[in-house]
């Protein structure tokens, strides 16, 4: 008995008659992905219009001194040309420093596959699997108003203090006493 095996576009559900048909679309970063890159597959005739509808964007790291953690800013090139007036920002981005590699950001690529550091105020307080660092959960404790806020608006379950899986996790046992909450 032989086996079919049936391929087709997740984005129209249309079947491809062979597999070199099909595209396949690593979408990296989008505001509905929680758990890091995703893959799906396309009809090549369906991306057409993929290259017309790119935009030139720019992807900074503001480095402020009161800050603990970088805050990432994603824009478009032109409007981030703009910022320069002294002269052209092809001409500023050439004469810049290259740019230290630093283990505080937000993200780091380890075998080839991107790594989220929790103990990122741009990450902290995201479900995830594994041990919570104790910096992370200073972060939380530090500023958990604000993370739940990012959380928030990210779609993400927030941090609750009436929870206790999310109270033991984080360390926020004084907290929850403080703000009266029983846990049982």
């Amino acid at each position: 008995m032989g086996q079919k095996i049936i391929r087709f576009s997740d984005l129209t559900g249309k079947h491809a008659e062979n597999d070199g048909d099909l595209v396949r679309v690593v979408v990296l970063q989008h505001p509905d992905l929680t758990d890091g890159p995703v893959e799906i597959d396309a009809l090549a005739g369906e991306l057409g219009e993929v290259r017309e509808l790119a935009l030139d964007l720019v992807t900074v790291e503001l480095h402020h001194p009161d800050r603990a953690e970088p805050q990432t800013v994603v824009m478009e090139a032109e409007a981030f040309d703009r910022l320069a007036s002294a002269a052209p920002m092809a001409e500023v981005l050439r004469g810049a420093r290259p740019a230290a590699r630093a283990a505080t950001s937000g993200t780091a690529v380890a075998a080839g596959r991107e790594r989220v550091n929790y103990a990122s105020l741009e990450h902290a307080g995201r479900p995830h699997k594994g041990r919570t660092t104790d910096a992370e959960k200073h972060l939380v404790q530090q500023h958990l108003d604000e993370i739940n806020e990012r959380l928030a608006a990210e779609g993400v379950r927030t941090i609750d203090l009436e929870n206790v899986e999310h109270v033991t996790r984080y360390g926020l046992d004084t907290l929850a006493r403080e703000t009266g909450v029983m846990l049982g």
